[in-house]
């Protein structure tokens, strides 16, 4: 445990993290800042010191040897209601996200994060008292075991994530908006599965789907006889999902007859059948979504004004998946271990070649073409290795430098001379270079087996990074890299790790 001495206040800022660098730019920040500070690296230590004195401020990692952070934060907000903790995490999945609020925490902080805004956010904590959560900690969301399709560490999808968290305790209508396949309808059961409903029903409906004539009974039920072919009543979306949540998606393309019925019953919370002469009360939230900006059709005449205020309470906006490139590579070996368990395969692992070209395409059809084309690979890709070669034409037709990107995961078969120009001309990596540099002297060297020493010490390299990446969780340095557990703890055996 290192402190600083106390200067400007009484109270200390903790941080406690496994990762000694995180606490020393943090340490050094804070110190800048002239705000005392302990720090510690793991629960056990920092929970010592909690029976001598209380924190200002946590910052508090997640993933630690030991008891985590969310294990640890439950802790402290039964012990001190008040007391700010701020959740940081390298992880970039939705469930930690909305743990970490549900459970009582001031905020989130992805890693990395730039120190500034870090540091700003510890001196707003200093400055607010925290309310007491009004979620039950017996009844915990989800924990992070449970892997969604909502994943991100795009600054965007960290934004939605936060978003989620912070509305699981509310009722508020809330409309997501987002490009066709950016997976609205996933963060609408995210925002029930979290929400104080989660155990009632979850109904979703495509409003766009259903013939207009037939929509209204969809939504609000009919009863016996009301129309030709109604031979017994029957209950709409709308009671189906009493006390959950209707999930409306395609909003936007909702008939002018039927908005102005959806418009009552958000303000009354009552409708009727049709034909029907009583009405029904209801209790639930709506959810809606749209890839239309609904301010135009408003101003077209398309859509009510004031349908669109009782719906536009909250507003979560999803990034195109070409708005946030640096979660291809991350979605991508999600689907992919996602399709080969399904068929009971190997799972297919992209190389560099293959990932510059998903992160380079536009990506039309967002999220779910990336995940049809993921499952694509896994039948049709020849090998377990994927390279740019593999991935389907469409994607390699609209690849800038497809031929050069290909050409450099072509086995090492070329004269020296050849493959010396052929990495300097490229756009290698410094990584590759050093690969490049390093094989070529042990070729003059005379050094036997190269490129078995090679791979073996790579693999070895890339291993221990994701070790130490997840910090020894074995389970999900194997997912990331695209091995089974068993086959990583087999390997890592095999190579003195």
């Amino acid at each position: 445990m290192n402190t600083t001495p106390k200067t400007m206040q009484t109270r200390a800022v903790w941080i406690v993290d496994d990762d000694s660098s995180i606490r020393w730019v943090l340490e050094k920040a804070l110190t800048a800042e002239g705000i005392a500070w302990r720090s510690f690296a793991n629960v056990v230590h920092a929970q010592a010191q909690l029976r001598q004195e209380t924190p200002a401020v946590v910052l508090s990692d997640v993933r630690m040897p030991g008891q985590s952070g969310l294990e640890w934060l439950t802790i402290l907000k039964a012990q001190f209601p008040q007391l700010p903790v701020i959740i940081m995490t390298a992880f970039s999945d939705l469930d930690t996200a909305v743990t970490a609020f549900q459970q009582g925490a001031y905020e989130y902080l992805p890693k990395p994060f730039d120190i500034d805004p870090a540091i700003a956010l510890v001196r707003r904590a200093l400055q607010e008292q925290m309310p007491k959560p009004s979620a039950d900690l017996d009844d915990a969301p989800p924990t992070t075991s449970s892997m969604s399709d909502l994943l991100g560490q795009a600054p965007a999808m960290q934004a939605v994530f936060r978003s989620i968290g912070k509305l699981a305790q509310s009722n508020a209508t809330v409309l997501i908006t987002g490009e066709s396949g950016t997976g609205k309808e996933l963060v609408a059961q995210a925002l029930h599965r979290h929400s104080v409903r989660k155990n009632k029903p979850f109904i979703a409906i495509n409003t766009s789907a259903i013939p207009k004539d037939l929509l209204e009974s969809e939504l609000f039920g009919h009863e016996k006889g009301s129309f030709t072919g109604a031979a017994a009543s029957r209950k709409g979306r709308f009671e189906q999902a009493q006390g959950g949540t209707l999930f409306l998606d395609e909003i936007g393309d909702m008939p002018a007859e039927l908005q102005t019925r959806l418009l009552r019953v958000l303000a009354e919370g009552a409708f009727y059948r049709v034909g029907g002469t009583v009405a029904v009360q209801v209790d639930v939230r709506v959810i809606a979504a749209t890839h239309q900006a609904l301010e135009a059709r408003v101003e077209a005449g398309l859509f009510r004004e004031d349908l669109f205020h009782r719906l536009n309470v909250i507003r979560l906006r999803l990034p195109a998946l070409r708005e946030r490139a640096e979660d291809v590579g991350l979605l991508a070996q999600h689907f992919l271990a996602q399709a080969a368990k399904k068929l009971g395969v190997e799972v297919k692992i992209l190389q560099a070649s293959a990932l510059r070209v998903l992160q380079g395409f536009t990506w039309p059809g967002n999220v779910r073409q990336l995940e049809n084309v993921c499952q694509w690979l896994t039948v049709m890709a020849p090998a377990q290795q994927v390279s740019a070669a593999d991935l389907p034409p469409e994607l390699l037709s609209s690849a800038p430098n497809t031929t050069q990107q290909v050409s450099q995961t072509a086995p090492p078969t070329w004269p020296v001379a050849t493959l010396r120009e052929t990495t300097s001309n490229s756009q290698a990596s410094t990584w590759q270079n050093g690969v490049f540099e390093e094989a070529l002297s042990r070729l003059r060297f005379g050094q036997a087996n190269v490129i078995d020493t090679l791979y073996e010490e790579l693999e070895k390299a890339v291993i221990r990074a994701a070790l130490d990446h997840t910090q020894g969780h074995k389970s999900e340095a194997a997912q990331l890299l695209g091995l089974g557990r068993n086959t990583l703890a087999r390997k890592a055996k095999a190579l003195g790790l």
